[in-house]
């Protein structure tokens, strides 16, 4: 990788999210810091867990449930995507990803995602758990901060 090609690629950022405040506060952050800087382009990713195929009685209902969660999601990103847009990044700087993937644990996902494509900023928020939950349950973030490689990893709480 030259040196105009890292630049580029440090200046791909990804941020992870879902409909917590968590999630909100970490797209402010990236909005804040970065809005309005040129060459930043930042894609708003929120993973839609497949669900196991005999969780469902029939097709219809998958794809029913699969398609409503598609609207909540888009509904989602798209309101993540003008907070960036408003605090100034450009509408071609700004992109939105919502895959249906089989997530053994999200975090492994939201990694993959991420190993998929050139980013070299991961961005999430942190969970909210308490220590004792986090201890028991683990948490996306802390998960992400001890597997990710060949990337900055910010964590916004």
């Amino acid at each position: 990788m030259n040196g105009e090609e890292k630049l580029s690629y440090i200046k791909n950022i990804l941020i992870a999210v879902d409909e917590s405040e968590n999630a909100r506060r970490a797209v402010s952050y990236v909005a804040q810091l970065l809005g309005g800087i040129e060459g930043f382009k930042v894609t708003v990713l929120h993973v839609i867990p497949q669900p196991e195929e005999d969780f469902f009685k029939t097709s219809t209902e998958k794809e029913e449930w699969c398609s409503q969660y598609q609207e909540r999601a888009d509904a989602m990103l798209e309101g993540y995507r003008q907070i960036l847009i408003r605090a100034g990044f450009h509408l071609h700087d700004v992109s939105v990803r919502s895959p249906l993937r089989y997530c053994p644990s999200m975090a492994a996902c939201i990694l993959a995602e991420r190993d998929e494509t050139e980013y070299g900023t991961l961005v999430v928020g942190r969970q909210g758990l308490s220590r004792s939950e986090e201890f028991i349950f683990g948490s996306i973030s802390s998960k992400i901060v001890s597997h990710a490689r060949n990337c900055t990893v910010w964590v916004v709480e």
